[in-house]
């Protein structure tokens, strides 16, 4: 991989890296699709397939997390991907089982909030394995989800902390037809749990609503409180988090009004999903 990267730079063809960790839908489809808008015809698109997991925690889903390469493979051929980087865990992470592999690298202040919370050492590995990917694959520019703020937050921080040569580009998020933000771990849902799935944008919206409507700002810790009382009404949903940040530094905000970002995280039966949006 970073021979032929090293190739195409030389021949001035510029490459776009779209990291994914497979069970690819059509929020990835979009990435791709972005990234070969950027990078023109004669560009290099790449799409880096690999269920990472420095990234998980334990007791979370790194064992059952959706894997179908045959199927990832014709997605990726039918949206003009020019290669599918597949790695394994010992070409990532060689000599991990007997502690070989001690280096990482961690961002300290975005990643402290939200997820950082929620799954300790989640960050940590989105950023080692970034890192990684960027060395390997040499990307001009790389494409992450919105879906991810917080991720994508924290990737752009750490490229202009280290000099990374890489553009990072964040595209909009992806919906169902009911608004759902499109994710892998969708398919963890049941029926029930899937039409109540839907609570997470609406509770954005929500918010949106609440913001737009009121002429003053908004006391950050009681529209929390009704958010939260909002989604609790769903039998199948426990929240995990509400937040209201700035999105620009990712530091909470006591008051919220036009511009502040809401995350939130919830619990559908035992998937977690999350979501976020601009009030």
């Amino acid at each position: 991989m970073q021979r032929l990267a090293q190739g195409w730079r030389l021949g001035g063809q510029p490459v776009a890296l779209v990291p994914t960790m497979g069970s690819l839908h059509a929020g990835h489809m979009s990435l791709v699709k972005l990234a070969r808008r950027k990078v023109g015809r004669k560009g290099r698109v790449v799409l880096s397939l690999y269920v990472n997991p420095t990234q998980f925690g334990p007791g979370e889903d790194f064992a059952r997390y959706p894997r179908d390469l045959a199927r990832d493979k014709k997605l990726c051929r039918a949206a003009g991907v020019d290669v599918l980087f597949a790695p394994r865990d010992k070409e990532m992470y060689p000599g991990s089982k007997d502690g070989a592999f001690s280096t990482f690298v961690v961002e300290e202040r975005l990643s402290r909030r939200m997820e950082g919370v929620s799954r300790p050492t989640h960050f940590k590995g989105v950023t080692t394995v970034v890192a990684k990917l960027f060395n390997i694959v040499l990307p001009d520019l790389a494409v992450f989800g919105a879906k991810d703020f917080q991720q994508a937050a924290v990737i752009q921080r750490m490229v202009r902390n280290l000099n990374f040569p890489v553009r990072i580009v964040v595209a909009p998020i992806v919906r169902e037809a009911d608004n759902l933000a499109i994710s892998s771990r969708n398919k963890y849902l049941s029926p029930e749990e899937r039409w109540q799935a839907v609570v997470l944008r609406q509770a954005i919206q929500l918010a949106q609503r609440k913001v737009a409507a009121s002429r003053k700002l908004l006391s950050a810790s009681a529209l929390r409180g009704e958010i939260i009382r909002f989604i609790q009404r769903r039998p199948a949903a426990r929240v995990d988090y509400v937040e209201f940040f700035d999105p620009k530094s990712l530091e909470p905000v006591r008051q919220v009004g036009r511009g502040v970002r809401m995350a939130l995280a919830v619990f559908l039966g035992k998937t977690r999903l999350i979501d976020n949006g601009q009030l």
